[in-house]
């Protein structure tokens, strides 16, 4: 299967770690599984037999993008199952399907199976309803060769997974946290007494590498952001019109980030007016879960008391 990792962050940092052999996501899966299973999966232990075995398949409801699947072993081996079922991926990262289209095959123990169903469906269709949405503003704004990014809006403890679900979309991701990038925004410069001074300390203080963004909610601010060396403007809830007007102003002396209350209905006038990116906090904190299912197909057991079912008629004909 293949999994896309980004070259590095727009705001300078190196590439991302691959979110699926990150101890966070680990510690996340082993939590959640707490959560769940607690003292124990009564139903599924009053329910089927010992080392009963079977196969199912991980299918989608509605069109989607794929992302997320390798998440499916790794809940599954973190119970205890790594040797007793296996699972095939059946969809690329990053692939649209249509309803209806399976994602993954898992064959073996039932019980394992049965007892994370929860937990993997939470934790894929969460990550694939941020890569379809991603997917629809990157589609919004094709032709323009405006980026669609995301933000630092992620839910506590999924940063890695989500910000993994934007590129599975064809987004880019902005900065994985304050330690990774340089971005001035109304509190700092209030702190600092003026725009042109904070981003003056901020360039002096960036790593090598990084770029400076500072967010700018009036035109009147971008001059200060130019003289004081910023490499990137955050234009924050402004017009396609005011974003127009500070094109003009910076010239290719700067980067332009949009951000603000984007939304799929404005998003194309938005990258129409002539920024380089447009980030989309709703990518992250508002995606809606794709409609995902766990379809027990046929257990083994069953399976081959059919076979031999089958076997014997045709040698009876």
């Amino acid at each position: 299967m293949r999994r896309a990792v980004a070259a590095g962050t727009v705001a300078g940092s190196p590439a991302a770690p691959d979110p699926f052999q990150h101890r966070s996501t680990v510690e996340l899966v082993r939590r959640a599984l707490a959560e769940d299973v607690g003292r124990g999966d009564i139903t599924t232990a009053a329910t089927v037999p010992a080392g009963e075995r079977g196969r199912a398949v991980l299918a989608t409801r509605e069109d989607c993008v794929v992302a997320g699947i390798p998440l499916v072993a790794l809940v599954l081996g973190e119970l205890h199952a790594a040797g007793t079922l296996v699972v095939r991926p059946c969809a690329d990262e990053g692939k649209s399907v249509r309803a209806g289209a399976v994602l993954a095959e898992i064959e073996g123990a039932l019980a394992p199976l049965l007892t994370g169903e929860r937990v993997l469906l939470n934790l894929v269709q969460g990550l694939c309803g941020v890569a379809s949405l991603t997917r629809r503003f990157v589609d919004a704004v094709a032709g323009t060769g405006v980026t669609i990014l995301d933000t630092r809006k992620t839910t506590p403890g999924l940063r890695l997974l989500q910000k993994y679900a934007v590129r599975m979309g064809g987004g880019r991701n902005h900065r994985f946290g304050l330690d990774d990038g340089v971005l001035v925004k109304d509190n700092h410069v209030a702190a600092c007494g003026s725009l042109r001074a904070a981003v003056e300390r901020a360039r002096a203080a960036a790593p090598m590498g990084f770029k400076v963004e500072v967010e700018c909610d009036r035109l009147e601010q971008i001059g200060d952001a130019l003289l004081g060396g910023a490499d990137l403007i955050l234009l924050d809830n402004m017009r396609p019109d005011e974003v127009r007007a500070a094109r003009t102003l910076v010239g290719k002396r700067a980067l332009i980030e949009v951000s603000g209350g984007v939304t799929l209905e404005t998003v194309r006038a938005l990258a129409e007016s002539g920024p380089d990116f447009i980030s989309v906090g709703r990518l992250t904190h508002s995606a809606p879960a794709i409609d995902l299912g766990l379809d027990l197909l046929l257990r083994a057991a069953t399976a081959a008391r059919s076979s031999g079912k089958t076997a014997r008629r045709t040698a009876a004909r």
